[in-house]
């Protein structure tokens, strides 16, 4: 069971059409040597996907299969790449270092964090000159590498997978670049950070040659449409008021609509009803503003989905 040619006899007609993923599931065979082809193929997301692509199983088998795996998220932008999987959900950190042939479709918005340069809670830190010659631990080495060169730093890197955390504390490194999001992690290893390195968020990527399967393409970008909905609807609310007329092209200039609110006339002569969507993070500046032009009975509801 040395290569593919050894043991191209042996397997099964269905999984001898695998090539190249083959040399996979050869070495889980080669580990194990008791394990079954039929449980390494009903546990192999590779295996599954073919079966899947190929009709073997139907779609309610093939999502028990997939349920049951554990995918290691710094392998998605392989995946993708070598085309076991079109798109995927990746922390640009993880696409970055990874350096993976893929394209960024659209950035996220959920899960962001940083890429920080962390020292012990007693350094005395001015600048990245102090960093010459130091050994910093990380589990992102491509990605300190390319910022420390464009820096003009040079210094030691310890690629560490782990705990990166306790490095300084064994006495391994002299600061740690790692992801941060809270800050606790660092707190409790007495450890505060001192230089950001990348801002980082989720990311949707696909493979490179997407665009030439038509059927596929389309596909995506339906999923990005409404993944670009679902988005604009979280930071959006729907604006609904009473407005005296007189007031209406000063409230116009207030509210940053799509395009123009909706005006609607009221029972009342003199009164309108104003329909528009504002951004969360200006909700209450805006509210304060139309109240002084005004408005009353503001009612604000969230957006399920938004589409431009």
């Amino acid at each position: 069971m040395d290569s593919i040619d050894d043991l191209e006899e042996d397997l099964p007609m269905d999984i001898s059409a695998l090539i190249p993923i083959t040399e996979y599931l050869i070495e889980i065979k080669r580990i194990n040597p008791q394990i079954k082809w039929e449980d390494l193929m009903y546990n192999c997301i590779f295996a599954g996907a073919y079966m899947a692509k190929y009709n073997k199983m139907d779609k309610e088998e093939y999502l028990k299969v997939l349920r049951g795996i554990q995918i290691v998220d710094d392998d998605i932008p392989e995946y993708v790449q070598d085309g076991v999987a079109d798109i995927g959900v990746v922390g640009e950190n993880v696409l970055l270092e990874k350096q993976s042939d893929v394209s960024l479709i659209k950035k996220l918005g959920y899960s962001r964090c940083r890429l920080m340069i962390a020292s012990p809670n007693d350094f005395i830190y001015e600048n990245l000159i102090q960093l010459e010659d130091k050994r910093i631990a990380t589990s992102y080495p491509n990605i300190l590498k390319k910022y420390l060169t464009e820096n003009n730093v040079n210094a030691k890197i310890i690629d560490i997978s782990g705990s990166v955390e306790i490095a300084p504390a064994l006495g391994i490194a002299d600061f740690i670049c790692d992801i941060v999001s809270t800050g606790n992690t660092l707190k409790l290893h007495k450890l505060k950070t001192i230089e950001k390195v990348i801002d980082s968020e989720a990311v949707l990527i696909s493979r490179n040659n997407i665009t030439k399967d038509s059927t596929k393409n389309e596909l995506l970008s339906k999923l990005v449409q409404r993944i670009e909905s679902s988005i604009t609807a979280k930071s959006s609310k729907y604006l609904m008021m009473n407005i005296p007329a007189s007031s209406l092209e000063n409230i116009k200039k207030i509210i940053p609509a799509l395009k123009s609110p909706t005006v609607l006339p009221l029972a009342d002569e003199g009164m309108l009803a104003v329909h528009a969507v504002i951004p969360n993070d200006l909700f209450w500046d805006i509210v304060d503003k139309l109240k002084s032009e005004g408005a009353s009975g503001i009612l604000i509801f969230p957006i399920e989905n938004l589409i431009p």
